[in-house]
Formats: structure tokens, C-alpha cells, sequence
């Protein structure tokens, strides 16, 4: 369920209000608190505008806050760089991305194939894969029959067989999720995709309603795969400069490991299942 960009701006300020102490703002813990963080008349004073304006931010009554205004809201509630720029395009103070996401270039693909010992996977903005090699494509196939990997994290029960640190995974796609759905213009298929997962799954729309925000860029994941068991893998994820919305994710075992012995036994499964099709 996505919201109106007013009405985001409010919930992301409420949500991160409430994740500063007092003591990381600097004020004094006096008396008794009823609201767990800061309260708006602290954050107010600490970003150096009227209780009234704050409020009418958070109420989405506001809709176009200054520059100015949305710095000092990102250094009182301490916002990491992610965060920071998602506050922005929440306030509309971002440019539009010109998005080409669909086509990926002929030399990115060649790129992914030669990663041998690596599984690599190009994704759109709303994380459906376009391309892969063989081994990220042998590496996936347990998690993509519902066409979006996301997707099935939180739809298919078993994806938590698969995924064994699967509360980790899932917490950074939602993070990851949650600052694509921010760009301007708004993405189709993002919006569609959290749209069908609020209304699908309850652990999603908890998930969701957190408003933590992050891109994605390195991830541990422990993986039992049905093919060749136990995988830890790491990943990293980069995005694709040439096609705006676009990220290539290159997941990678320690040289010499089990996990790296069986990463490179999915590469040739894959090849042995298309060359026998």
C-alpha cells in the first residue's frame, strides 16, 4: 500500500522521531516520558522551526518543506546517508530519474559471464531479475517461480528453508525496497510489487510500516539449496551508472571454501540441464 508523497514525508518523520533518545539529541532525560523517542516540540526546537510547521509536516498538512528545513531534520534525527536522500525525495527537493531498466547492455552481460566462480544477476528497481549468468540463474531457480524473488521471500513458506538467516535477508530487501519506491517519478512495478505484498503477507506490512531505509550494498546469506546444501555466501550489490535503476548483484564464497566448491557445482548443473533440454 503506498501512500501519497505528504502523506510518507509524515509517516518517515514519526518513525524516526521515535528511534532518538534524548541523550543522542543531547537534551536531558527529565521526568517521566510517554512517547518512546523524541517528542515533535524537541524536534521542532532541535531543526529550528515552530511546533505548528513540524506538526503540520508530520500531519502531511505541509507538503513542500525548504532544503534548509529538511537538512536540519536529517541531522536531528541523525539520518544515515540513505535516509537522508529518502527524506529528500519524500520533500520533492530530488530530480527525476530518467529510467532505462529493462534492456541491459550487451556489455554488462558479457561482464556476468565471465565471473566463473561467481554468481552475478541484473535487477530492476522493483528487484525482478533481467539477466543472469548460469550459476546466479542455478543459484535463484529454488526462489524464482513467482517471477520476483522478493516476492517470494514473504509469500512462499518455504523460502525460510531456503533462506536460513532469513529475518537478516528480509529486513535488508525491505530497506532496499523502501528507498526505490522513493524515486521520482514513481516506479510502476515498485509500487505495484509493495502494494500486493501489504496486502498479501502480515510479516511484510509489519516490515513495511517500520520505515527503515537503506540500499542495499553488502549482505551475508546462509543458503541451503536444494541441489548442493549449505551455501554463505557474500553479496554485493552496485548500482548500474549507465541505466539508471538497474543494480548488478555478484554473489561470491571464500576462495577455497565448501560454499565456493558448491557455487561452482551449480554453474555446471545449469549447464547440464540446458545442454540435456
Amino acid at each position: 500500500m503506498t501512500e501519497s508523497s505528504a502523506g510518507s514525508l509524515g509517516q518517515f518523520l514519526r518513525a524516526h522521531r521515535g528511534r532518538v533518545t534524548p541523550g543522542e539529541a543531547g537534551l536531558p532525560a527529565v521526568g517521566a516520558r510517554r512517547v518512546v523517542g523524541l517528542r515533535r516540540e524537541e524536534v521542532a526546537v532541535l531543526a529550528g522551526v515552530s511546533v505548528d510547521y513540524y506538526t503540520r509536516l508530520e500531519q502531511g498538512r505541509e507538503k513542500t518543506p525548504s532544503s534548509q528545513v529538511v537538512d536540519a531534520l536529517c541531522r536531528t534525527l541523525r539520518l544515515e546517508p540513505d535516509a537522508r536522500d529518502h527524506l529528500f525525495r519524500l520533500a520533492r527537493l530530488s530530480p527525476s530519474v530518467n529510467r532505462t531498466d529493462e534492456v541491459v547492455s550487451p556489455e554488462l552481460a558479457e561482464m556476468m559471464a565471465a565471473f566463473p566462480h561467481a554468481a552475478a544477476y541484473v535487477t530492476n528497481a522493483a528487484f525482478r531479475i533481467l539477466a543472469a549468468n548460469p550459476t546466479a540463474t542455478a543459484l535463484v531457480a529454488p526462489v524464482w517461480h513467482n517471477g520476483n524473488i522478493l516476492a517470494n521471500m514473504f509469500l512462499d513458506p518455504e523460502a525460510k528453508d531456503y533462506y536460513l538467516n532469513w529475518d537478516e535477508v528480509s529486513r535488508a530487501a525491505i530497506s532496499a525496497l523502501r528507498l526505490a519506491d522513493g524515486f521520482v517519478p514513481p516506479h510502476p512495478e515498485v509500487s505495484a510489487l509493495v502494494s500486493w505484498l501489504h496486502r498479501d503477507s502480515q510479516t511484510f506490512r509489519g516490515l513495511w510500516d517500520d520505515h527503515k531505509v537503506a540500499g542495499l550494498t553488502m549482505t551475508r546469506k546462509s543458503i541451503h539449496h536444494p541441489d548442493v546444501g549449505l551455501l554463505e555466501l557474500n553479496y554485493q550489490t552496485f548500482d548500474v551508472r549507465s541505466s539508471p535503476g538497474q543494480q548488478l548483484t555478484v554473489a561470491t564464497a571464500a576462495a577455497g571454501s565448501p560454499s565456493a566448491d558448491a557455487l561452482a557445482l551449480l554453474g555446471t548443473l545449469d549447464a547440464t540441464r540446458r545442454t540435456v533440454g
